[in-house]
């Protein structure tokens, strides 16, 4: 049952979905409340479907049945294009594959949902280029790194930009898939530091999917997908 929207901003109902060529489900939920304000880690081990379930929350991938709001927002009764407005609005997404736009510069690449999203822009107390660079230099991203083509930077620098990408124009919801794996020890704090620095002044929720055990007591509360997901289907 949905509950209360205003205060969760996370609620599944009798999910499940099911890969086109798959006969199983990957996922079947029962119920699944996230609170608003929430830091949750999520973990699990490989195929229980935590990708998944972070393309269903950020409308990438749509439920085949039960009932799904995304701060209070009814996802399944919005068409792609609803979808796409509202993830560009209100979601940051640091993706596990970065899924940075190869022929723009570091820069381009982080002030692009300002461009998508006037609500994001509208929300900066700057300029998007002198925000963009501020979160960079957060990340201890070099400075001159930042005007070059994305292609050009290692996988660990290309993560942090990814992380001030999805940063940028305080999102209410930032998803986090596997942000630290390519990052050293020191980037991993700089980078866990400004995250959570940057979601509480939004006073966002924060879903962060990881495997490293050592990042879990900085949250709020973990959940085991392995543990709820009662497809038991590996992708």
């Amino acid at each position: 049952m949905i509950k209360n929207t205003d205060h969760y901003v996370v609620e599944m109902d009798h999910v499940s979905f099911t890969w086109p060529d798959n006969k199983a489900p990957t996922l079947c939920l029962d119920n699944l409340s996230i609170k608003k304000g929430e830091h949750l880690f999520i973990k699990g081990p490989s195929g229980c479907g935590k990708s998944t379930l972070l393309g269903l929350l950020t409308g990438i991938h749509t439920i085949d049945t039960g009932k799904l709001h995304v701060l209070g927002k009814d996802l399944v009764q919005m068409s792609g294009s609803q979808r796409d407005k509202f993830r560009a609005d209100h979601i940051g997404y640091i993706f596990q594959q970065f899924n940075l736009l190869p022929y723009l510069s570091v820069i381009e690449n982080v002030i692009l949902p300002c461009q998508f999203s006037e609500l994001r822009k509208s929300r900066l107390d700057t300029l998007p280029i002198e925000q963009a660079k501020a979160l960079l230099e957060k990340l201890h991203l070099a400075k001159h790194l930042m005007h070059k083509p994305v292609v050009e930077l290692s996988i660990g620098q290309q993560q942090r930009v990814a992380a001030a990408r999805a940063l940028i124009g305080k999102p209410a919801l930032i998803i986090a898939d596997e942000p630290t794996s390519s990052l050293d020890y020191d980037n991993r704090s700089a980078f866990i530091e400004l995250l959570l620095e940057h979601v509480n002044q939004a006073q966002a929720s924060l879903l962060f999917v990881s495997h490293d055990p050592s990042l879990e007591s900085v949250f709020d509360r973990t959940l085991n997908l392995s543990q709820i997901n009662q497809a038991g289907a590996k992708l």
